[in-house]
C-alpha cells in the first residue's frame, strides 16, 4: 500500500491507560502525520472488571488525545461491534491492536460487520498471554485465520502467529510510546544504592526471583517496587519477610500516574526486569530516557534493547543465582557510573517509518 490511506485503529485509547492505550494513540498520530486519513475505535467499556483486576481508566490522560477518537464499543453490547465493523466498510486498511484474547469476540463481532469490506491486519502485542487459559489458543487462532495479515514485534511470536494462521505475518520493531514526562531530567549521576521495578506486577514479570536475588545480592543495596500488583501482594509481603528484606525493600502499590514517574526513576541506579518470558518491553526505553541502565533477563526482545556491559547487563532468566551475580557486578566498584555513562535515548523516528511502512504493508 501507498499514498494517502484511509486507516481505521481500533483499540483502546486515552483516557484509559497503559501501553495499549499509548501505543494505540501514538500509531494514530505517527499515521496521520505520514498523510494519512484516520480514526480510532476506542471503548467506552472495555473488560468487565473481573477480567482486569487493575484500574482501567484515568482522569488525566498521559499524553495529547487522538482527535478523531470514537468510542462506540462496549464489551456488553454486542450488536453495537457489528455496527462499528459495518461502518468501516470501504477503509483501506483496518487495524485490530490485539492485546488479549479476551478482545478475540468483539473483534469477530466487528469483521461479521464488515464483511471483507477492508482489508485487516491483526497487530499483536501478544500472541498468546504470558499466562494463558485453556481459551486463549483457540481463541487466537480463530481471529488470525480472519484477518488479511498479522503484525508482530519479535521473530519468536512470529512463530507463534505462524503456528496460529497461514496468513502473512510481519516483523516489526515495536517503537517508543512513551508517556510525556519520560523525557524529563534524570537528575544527578550519584549512586543510590537503590534498583526500581516498575509497572504491573504479574507472575510472569518474576518479582519474586528478584527478591531473592536482591537477598544474595550487595546487602545494602535497595529496592522499590512501585506498580498495580494484579494478585500476590500478600504474598508479595510475606516474601519480604521471610528473606529478611523488610528495611531494604519499599512497596508502593498501585498505579503510578505520569507525574511521578521522573522521580521514581531519579532515585534509582538502574531499571530491572526479571520476566520469565516477554516479547518487548517500553520500560527499556523510559529507563534509557531517563538516563538509567537496565538489567534484564534474555527473553523477549531484552538482549536486542540492552547492549550488555554497555548500557546494562544481561542474565538467565527464571535464576536467582544468574540474576544475584548481575547485581553483584552492577554494585563493583565504579560500574554504576560507567554503565549510566553508557546509556543514551535512542532516536525512534526511523523505527517508527520502519514501523509504519510494515503495518500498512501487512495487509497486502
Amino acid at each position: 500500500m501507498s499514498g494517502r490511506l484511509s486507516i481505521a485503529v481500533v483499540g483502546p485509547a486515552f483516557p484509559y491507560k497503559g501501553g495499549g492505550a499509548h501505543h494505540t494513540t501514538e500509531l494514530a498520530h505517527r499515521l496521520a502525520a505520514a498523510g494519512h486519513d484516520v480514526v480510532i475505535e476506542s471503548w467506552r467499556a472495555q473488560y468487565p472488571g473481573f477480567l482486569y483486576p487493575g484500574q482501567q481508566t484515568i482522569s488525566e490522560p498521559e499524553g495529547e488525545p487522538f482527535p478523531a477518537t470514537r468510542r462506540r464499543l462496549d464489551w456488553r453490547r454486542p450488536d453495537g461491534w457489528w455496527r462499528v465493523g459495518r461502518s468501516l466498510r470501504g477503509r483501506d486498511l483496518v487495524v485490530l491492536a490485539v492485546l488479549s484474547p479476551v478482545q478475540v469476540p468483539s473483534y469477530l463481532g466487528i469483521l461479521a460487520g464488515l464483511r471483507r469490506g477492508a482489508p485487516v491486519v491483526a497487530l499483536c502485542h501478544n500472541v498468546l498471554p504470558h499466562e494463558r487459559k485453556a481459551y486463549d489458543e483457540p481463541l487466537m487462532r480463530r481471529l488470525l485465520r480472519r484477518v488479511d495479515g498479522v503484525l508482530v514485534h519479535t521473530g519468536e511470536q512470529a512463530e507463534l502467529a505462524r503456528g496460529l494462521t497461514r496468513r502473512p505475518v510481519s516483523v516489526a520493531e515495536m517503537p517508543a510510546h512513551l508517556p510525556v514526562s519520560a523525557a524529563a531530567a534524570a537528575g544527578d549521576r550519584e549512586v543510590r544504592r537503590r534498583l526500581l521495578f516498575f509497572g504491573i506486577v504479574r507472575p510472569y514479570k518474576g518479582l519474586d526471583v528478584l527478591l531473592r536475588a536482591l537477598a544474595e545480592g550487595p546487602g545494602d543495596v535497595g529496592l522499590t517496587v512501585a506498580g498495580e500488583f494484579w494478585g500476590g501482594l500478600d504474598e508479595t509481603r510475606g516474601l519480604i519477610r521471610s528473606l529478611g528484606l523488610e528495611s531494604r525493600v519499599e512497596l508502593r502499590p498501585g498505579y503510578v500516574p505520569a507525574a511521578e514517574v521522573p522521580e521514581l526513576f531519579a532515585a534509582a541506579d538502574a531499571l530491572v526486569l526479571p520476566y520469565r518470558t516477554a516479547t518487548a518491553s517500553q520500560n527499556v526505553w523510559m529507563a534509557y530516557e531517563h538516563g538509567l541502565p537496565v538489567i534484564a533477563t534474555d527473553v523477549g526482545g531484552f538482549a536486542d534493547q540492552v547492549r550488555d556491559g554497555v548500557d546494562g547487563l544481561i542474565c538467565a532468566p527464571d535464576d536467582v543465582a544468574s540474576l544475584a551475580k548481575a547485581l553483584r557486578r552492577f554494585y563493583e566498584p565504579g560500574e554504576p557510573e560507567r554503565l549510566r555513562s553508557g546509556v543514551r535515548p535512542v532516536d525512534h523516528g526511523p523505527v517508527w517509518a520502519a514501523y509504519l511502512d510494515a503495518l500498512t504493508g501487512a495487509a497486502r
